[in-house]
């Protein structure tokens, strides 16, 4: 995939190109519809496939208080996008000169300027330009002006299931609004469903408070600035990458309600069958099973038994 973070990045003569334009946030179960859409409409017409995304979600500009935290950061994002087979994606900046382009000048600049667009395919909600003032209807009209289509995408619609699977329950649209919704109870399998994959985080091991190690359960430790959406607090069954290799773990997200002054939103990883030092190591924590809440324990015996526990539930899990 060639990638391009910026205009000025692509090269003069790219393109003719079919494009689809979004934050791709997560690069769900719905997105990657509209890519495999993207790709239908370019092999079918000859045509370079190219995503167009924001390096930020445009709220962080807009309205700086009410932006939610992103499910991948733009590292993952590409690498995710990367995954689809989709050609090209361009990384715009959102900032206040993105922000205030009108409809027309986004087009002229962005689409037909840079990318050389035939096709472009949106939602039926795409809105573009200062103040969202660029409608459908408004891309519809400037595309016959300058020379190329717009298709709309339908979304992608799966029951609102409580149970993975279950077909009963309205249906709702795939949407990255959902899934932090998910996440955020916990419900890692619903969440596995939606992104088509299983929800991660990724960042580097620092040195914790070593408590783990002195119960016998030594644990890698992420650095607070992680990639990717934390789940809520609680025990999960995991996947932890490290080099390129896969192993089971046991993973504890939150303040540990035994212990005073844990920082929230820890992510604590116990790696089963490990013991290499891992510090300043970049792992991915992959989470398959949520396990348990966060309790407070009377003492330490009860907290390492059920610490126990939950390794050879892990290892009944995964392994």
């Amino acid at each position: 995939m060639e990638f391009f973070a910026g205009v000025d990045q692509v090269p003069p003569g790219f393109g003719p190109s079919a494009v689809t334009i979004g934050k791709f946030d997560g690069v769900h179960l719905g997105h990657r519809a509209v890519i495999n859409a993207l790709e239908d409409v370019a092999r079918a017409r000859d045509l370079v496939s190219a995503v167009v995304t924001f390096d930020r979600h445009p709220l962080a500009v807009l309205h700086p208080g009410s932006v939610p935290a992103a499910l991948t950061s733009n590292r993952q994002k590409r690498e995710l996008l990367d995954g689809t087979g989709v050609e090209a994606t361009l990384l715009l900046t959102f900032d206040e000169q993105l922000r205030l382009l009108s409809p027309e000048q986004f087009v002229d600049r962005i689409l037909v300027g840079a990318l050389q667009a035939e096709v472009v395919l949106v939602g039926s909600d795409f809105r573009f330009g200062v103040r969202g003032s660029g409608t459908v209807d408004v891309l519809r009209e400037l595309g016959r002006s300058r020379g190329f289509d717009v298709e709309l995408i339908p979304d992608v619609l799966i029951p609102a299931f409580t149970v993975p699977g279950d077909p009963d329950g309205p249906e709702r649209r795939v949407s990255s609004t959902w899934i932090r919704e998910l996440l955020d109870e916990g419900k890692i399998d619903q969440a596995t469903v939606l992104l088509g994959r299983a929800p991660s985080v990724r960042g580097v091991v620092v040195h914790g408070e070593k408590r783990g190690r002195e119960l016998g359960y030594p644990t890698a430790n992420i650095e607070p600035r992680s990639e990717g959406f934390v789940p809520a607090d609680g025990v999960y069954g995991a996947r932890v990458i490290i080099d390129g290799t896969v192993r089971a773990a046991a993973v504890s997200v939150g303040n540990n309600p035994t212990f005073d002054g844990v920082p929230e939103k820890q992510v604590e990883a116990y790696v089963l069958d490990f013991d290499s030092d891992l510090y300043g190591a970049e792992i991915t924590v992959e989470f398959v099973r949520y396990l348990r809440g966060n309790v407070r324990f009377d003492g330490m015996p009860a907290l390492i038994a059920q610490m126990a526990d939950d390794v050879e539930t892990v290892r009944g899990l995964l392994l």
